[in-house]
């Protein structure tokens, strides 16, 4: 099992830019996808973007554009990047490792004014 550990959420302003960081224990990393879901309030978790052991990258249609993932292998680290952000955004972040299918405890992210 692969523990993952995420940072960075927070209260934000609409427009705002917060950057989410997800720390996974182990030696493997480099050769993992990582993914960030989010869920909000009353609604199902939904995929925001994955990166690939390879740098691939994927996002949902409602963040291309604003949101950028990325990771630091050297740091066992992967990024979310969240730029022009609005309500909708508002939910509990998770980083998620396909390959061992581990989930972290979630960040809470709030837009409002």
């Amino acid at each position: 099992q692969v523990a993952l550990v995420e940072s960075g959420g927070g209260l934000v302003q609409p427009g705002g830019s917060l950057r989410l960081s997800c720390a996974a224990s182990g030696s493997l990393f480099r050769l993992y996808t990582m993914g960030w879901y989010r869920q909000a309030p009353g609604k199902q978790r939904e995929l925001v973007a994955h990166i690939t052991s390879g740098g691939i990258t994927n996002y949902a249609d409602s963040v291309k554009g604003r949101f950028t993932i990325s990771r630091d292998n050297a740091k066992n680290t992967v990024y979310l990047q969240m730029n022009s952000l609005t309500p909708e955004d508002t939910a509990v972040y998770y980083c998620h490792n396909l390959l061992t299918n581990s989930w972290g405890q979630g960040t809470q992210v709030i837009v409002s004014s």
